[in-house]
């Protein structure tokens, strides 16, 4: 039995019990979105929900090995307070990027890949490659911390008001409504299978030194992105960041685009992680080299604990000649609540509410008749995006719903929302159409699905899909699928339910009170059903 633990940024922990696997990152029970720390409260769930205790755990393996020593004190005495005082027996520390990389590979279900991991910095590297054979991984390049591409787009986000290693999706979504103007070759380059900053300063010294490049107001930065958030897009300096942020967005994609084409030499699938594989646009990129690409659900830093722990499963399983490939099915790997819980969280909180026998026809009819819907049921989803049980749902064929759920969650109105695509229909409504189960890519929307769905399609005409097979999710699955026997149209919108800068909601408590902040207009706990003006 293995745990595996991140006490930096994006906090987690994850827990593999032979087959079975748990995992949770800390954000979503402390309720302070991307955690930095050690894990306490993801550690005491998963041992409660994999009913197991701190005695039977077998290897404790960590995630980063470069630390204060400050820092290492405090990780020790939190190891020591939960595991005992000979946790150091246990203890195998797993450098940054092959905990990236091992998240990727290890859940593949390939032999051979070459595996990349690309982010802004961990243990001093920025990224690395490796060739992978028969559960062993071997670096063939890296670049450090200093030539660094996820740097290179943090200081992009920061030039322009947001907040760096954290709102690059909001650079990536802004970038859809301008055209590449300039040419940021200066910058930073792909130097063969490495990358090379030719600004030579990373972090804000090169924010600074790219306001320079742009004539860029940095000092003025979080109003223009404020004045943005809100939809003003069409004055002078509103025009220069958004032609600022599709220049770095082209830029990230041309340089991926290059990286990916060497990479074809070595004739293998390629499995992905790092904050950089946060990309989606970039990912479709990648794709055209690669049509099977896999990009591990969690590929941020709060996949690190789930990369430390595969593996040290997979090295003790290759000393044992035991070890196989493995293929992730499902991102479902945290709590579940049972009706007897919620129920009675209702009854203590004073809420009216009423027990649906047919859930599914139920949130149907809900989405035809124009009502937004939080959906809560089964295991919380790991990683960043919600996959049905912790998801907003609502139509895709009105477009003024984009509108309503901006105001409701808070959101910054450049943003799109995703759909849900029954997979046996993705060839209607996706270009290059290939399966995308934790919506880890971007495709182009065919015309008929830009007809059919607008709301979940970008002004770029392109769309980040989840598709759904029913074994993928059975209750949600009929959701669509009743959906679609109604309207013709097998695609439902899914975002995530949280307030625009809170955590994805986890337990049944997170769903009510998200819900009564945002005002939506039907909250689904399992078979139970909440109005907002209940």
């Amino acid at each position: 039995m293995i745990v595996g633990i991140h006490d930096g940024h994006d906090a987690g922990v994850a827990l593999i019990d032979g087959e079975k696997i748990y995992a949770i990152n800390e954000e979503r029970l402390v309720r302070i979105k991307h955690y930095r720390g050690f894990p306490e409260k993801s550690l005491a769930k998963v041992f409660e929900i994999g009913n197991v205790n701190p005695e039977d755990i077998e290897i404790i393996a960590i995630a980063g090995i470069f630390r204060k020593y400050s820092r290492l004190l405090e990780l020790e005495k939190k190891l020591k307070a939960f595991f005992g005082k000979d946790f150091k027996r246990k203890v195998l520390y797993v450098e940054h990027h092959l905990a990236h990389a091992s998240s990727a590979y290890f859940t593949s279900g390939w032999r051979d890949a070459i595996v990349l991991s690309i982010d802004a910095a961990g243990d001093g590297l920025s990224s690395s490659i490796y060739v992978a054979r028969d559960g062993e991984l071997v670096r063939i390049a890296q670049s450090t911390y200093i030539d660094s591409l996820g740097d290179f787009y943090a200081s992009i986000t920061e030039l322009l008001g947001f907040k760096p290693m954290r709102h690059e999706g909001k650079v990536m979504s802004l970038a859809a409504y301008g055209k590449p103007t300039y040419d940021l070759s200066n910058v930073i380059e792909l130097n063969g299978l490495t990358f090379e900053n030719k600004l030579k300063v990373v972090g804000i010294e090169a924010t600074k030194k790219l306001a320079q490049l742009f004539g860029y107001p940095f000092e003025r930065a979080k109003k223009i992105a404020n004045q943005m958030k809100k939809g003003n897009l069409d004055e002078e300096v509103q025009r220069k960041a958004v032609e600022i942020a599709a220049s770095a967005q082209r830029h990230l994609e041309k340089i991926i685009d290059e990286l990916g084409l060497k990479l074809t030499k070595y004739d293998l699938p390629l499995a992905y992680a790092g904050g950089v594989a946060q990309n989606v646009k970039a990912n479709m990129i990648l794709r055209k080299h690669f049509p099977n690409l896999w990009v591990f659900p969690a590929m941020h830093d709060g996949g690190l604990a789930f990369g430390a722990a595969i593996f040290v499963k997979a090295q003790m399983e290759r000393l044992d000649n035991k070890w196989k490939p493995f293929k992730l099915k499902h991102v479902y790997l945290g709590p579940s609540y049972s009706e007897g819980q919620i129920e009675e969280l209702l009854k203590s909180e004073n809420i009216n509410y009423e027990r649906v026998s047919d859930v599914e026809s139920f949130v149907v009819d809900s989405l035809i008749e124009g009502k937004i819907v939080a959906h809560f049921t089964g295991a919380m989803e790991f990683g960043p995006r919600a996959l049905g049980n912790r998801s907003i749902l609502a139509d895709p064929r009105d477009k003024s719903v984009v509108k309503r759920l901006n105001l409701h969650l808070n959101r910054d109105v450049f943003q799109p929302f995703a759909p849900t695509i029954l997979e046996e229909r993705i060839e209607e409504y996706l270009v290059d159409a290939y399966p995308n189960k934790f919506m880890t890519m971007s495709y182009y929307a065919t015309e008929e699905m830009q007809s059919l769905t607008p709301a979940v399609v970008h002004v770029d005409k392109t769309t980040r899909p989840q598709t759904l097979l029913r074994e993928d999710n059975p209750r949600y699955y009929e959701i669509i699928k009743r959906f679609e026997k109604k309207t013709g149209v097998g695609i439902v919108l899914n975002t995530s339910f949280n307030m625009h800068g809170e955590p994805i909601v986890c337990s049944p408590k997170d769903a009510l009170e998200s819900f009564k902040k945002a005002k939506l207009d039907v909250l689904v706990l399992e078979r139970f059903v909440v109005y907002d003006k209940a």
